[in-house]
C-alpha cells in the first residue's frame, strides 16, 4: 500500500510540475517587501485563488493594525476530524535591493528572484503538496491544516503571533512542517533573541571647552566593558543541538550591531547609542536572559549614568527530539524522495515553529531553498528541490494521517 501511494504522489507531482513553477514565478513576482508590507493584498489574492482552484476550503483573516498597510492570514483545511497536521508559510519577503529582484527568471535549473527560497517556493510546494494528497487518497485520518502569515520577517507580531494569542494558530495540531529555506536539512530547534537598543546621554560642549561637557562616548564605554564581561559567561553555554560547526553551540551576544553618536569630530557627544542582541540556546529561558540584561543595565544606571534602553524584538528559543514521531515521518519522506539520510540541524536564527511547541505541538522547519542565498541580491531556488519538497510534504502527511 505504502508503495502504491507514494507511486501515485510522484506522479501526481510530476504532473503540475509546470503548474507548480508558474505559480512560484507568480509569486515571486509580487513585492511583498517587509518592512513596510507592500502588495499583502495582492499576494492573497493569487494565494487565495490557488487554493479555491485546488477546492481547499480556506478562509482571510484581517490582522487589526493601525498601519496604512493591511495585514492578512490565511488559513484553510483538508480533511475531516480534529487530528491536524500543519503546513506554515510566510509570503512576506525582505526588502530587494533592486526592481530586478522581482521579475524572475530561469537559469541553470534555477528559479531567480527575491523570495524565490524565502520562501515562496516553500508556499507552491505545501500548497501543490496538498493537491496531490486530495488527488491520491480518499481519506485521511485528521486533517492538512494551511496556516500562511506575514510579518515572518520582522518577527511574526502581525502574523503568527496574532494567531497564537487569538487561539487560532495550531488549533488540534498533532505537528508542523514549515518550508524555511534549510539548504536539505531538517531544523529541529532555534534560537531565541532579545535585541535590545540602549542610548546614553552626555553633555555637549565645544572641544576646547571639553571640561565643561559630559563625553556620552565615555559613558557608552563603561556600558559595553561591563556588557563583554557578561559576554565572557555567555559564551561558556553551549547547546547540546545539533550545529556546525562546533563553535556555533555557543551562546551569543552581539554588542553594537548598529552603533552611532556624536555631531562633529570638535564637539564633545552628547548622545550615544547602541544594539545589543542576544541570541539564546533552546537550553536557555528567555525571561531569564532578559532579566541578566535589564539588572546590568539598570544596575549602571543607579551608579549614575544618564541611560535608556528599549526592547526590540523578544522571541523564545525552542527545539524538539529527532526521535519525534513527526520528525521520523518527515526524515523517511526525505529517504523515500532524495535516497538520502535526513540531517537534523539546530537553526542559527528564530524560527516560527517555536510558536507550536509553545502549544506543546512538534514543530520542524525544511524547504526547497538556501539559506546562504536567501535575502541576498542573487536569491534562487533549484526548481527540482522544489518538486521534491511538494512530494516530500505529501508523503510526510500521508504517513502523519493515514
Amino acid at each position: 500500500m505504502e508503495g502504491r501511494i507514494k507511486k501515485l504522489i510522484l506522479e501526481s507531482v510530476r504532473s503540475y510540475q509546470d503548474e507548480i513553477l508558474n505559480f512560484t514565478k507568480a509569486l515571486v513576482a509580487i513585492p511583498t517587501e517587509n518592512p513596510p508590507g507592500t502588495a499583502y493584498e495582492t499576494c492573497v489574492k493569487l494565494l487565495t485563488q490557488k487554493l479555491d482552484e485546488i477546492d481547499l476550503d480556506s478562509r482571510i483573516i484581517k490582522v487589526p493594525t493601525a498601519g496604512k498597510h493591511p495585514r492578512y492570514c490565511i488559513m484553510g483545511f483538508h480533511g475531516k476530524g480534529k487530528k491536524t497536521l500543519y503546513f506554515h508559510g510566510h509570503y512576506d519577503v525582505v526588502p530587494g535591493v533592486s526592481e530586478r529582484q522581482f521579475r524572475p527568471f530561469l537559469r541553470g535549473g534555477k528559479l531567480f528572484g527575491r523570495g524565490s527560497s524565502d520562501m515562496k517556493s516553500g508556499l507552491a510546494a505545501m500548497i501543490y503538496a496538498i493537491k496531490a494528497v486530495k488527488e491520491c487518497v480518499n481519506e485521511l485520518n485528521g486533517r492538512i491544516g494551511l496556516t500562511i502569515v506575514p510579518d515572518e520577517e520582522t518577527g511574526g507580531a502581525l502574523g503568527s503571533q496574532y494567531l497564537y494569542e487569538a487561539g487560532l494558530l495550531g488549533k488540534d495540531g498533532i505537528g508542523m512542517v514549515t518550508a524555511e529555506p534549510t539548504n536539505g536539512m531538517i531544523w529541529n530547534a532555534n534560537r531565541g533573541a532579545i535585541s535590545m537598543r540602549v542610548t546614553v546621554r552626555g553633555k555637549p560642549a565645544h572641544v576646547g571647552l571639553h571640561y565643561q561637557g559630559v563625553n556620552a562616548f565615555e559613558k557608552m564605554l563603561t556600558v559595553a566593558n561591563a556588557l563583554l564581561e557578561l559576554k565572557r559567561d555567555v559564551k561558556r553555554r553551549m547547546t547540546e543541538f545539533n550545529i556546525q560547526p562546533d563553535a556555533a553551540r555557543r551562546s551569543i551576544l552581539l554588542i553594537g550591531g548598529r552603533s552611532e553618536g556624536g555631531m562633529t569630530f570638535n564637539t564633545v557627544p552628547a548622545e550615544t547609542s547602541f544594539t545589543i542582541d542576544r541570541r539564546i540556546n533552546p537550553e536557555e529561558d528567555l525571561n531569564t536572559e532578559k532579566r541578566e540584561l535589564v539588572t546590568l543595565l539598570d544596575k549602571l544606571r543607579r551608579d549614575g549614568l544618564n541611560l535608556e534602553f528599549e526592547i526590540l524584538q523578544e522571541a523564545t528559543s525552542s527545539g524538539i527530539s529527532e526521535y519525534d514521531p513527526v520528525a521520523r515521518a518527515l526524515a523517511q519522506s526525505i529517504r523515500a524522495v532524495t535516497g538520502e539520510l535526513a540531517r537534523f540541524r539546530m537553526c542559527p536564527g528564530v524560527l516560527e515553529i517555536r510558536f507550536y511547541i509553545k502549544k506543546g505541538i512538534p514543530a520542524l522547519a525544511y524547504g526547497p531553498g538556501l539559506l546562504t542565498v536567501s535575502h541576498g541580491p542573487n536569491e534562487f531556488v533549484r526548481v527540482r528541490e522544489i518538486y521534491r519538497c511538494a512530494t516530500i510534504y505529501a508523503l510526510t502527511a500521508l504517513k502523519l494521517l493515514s
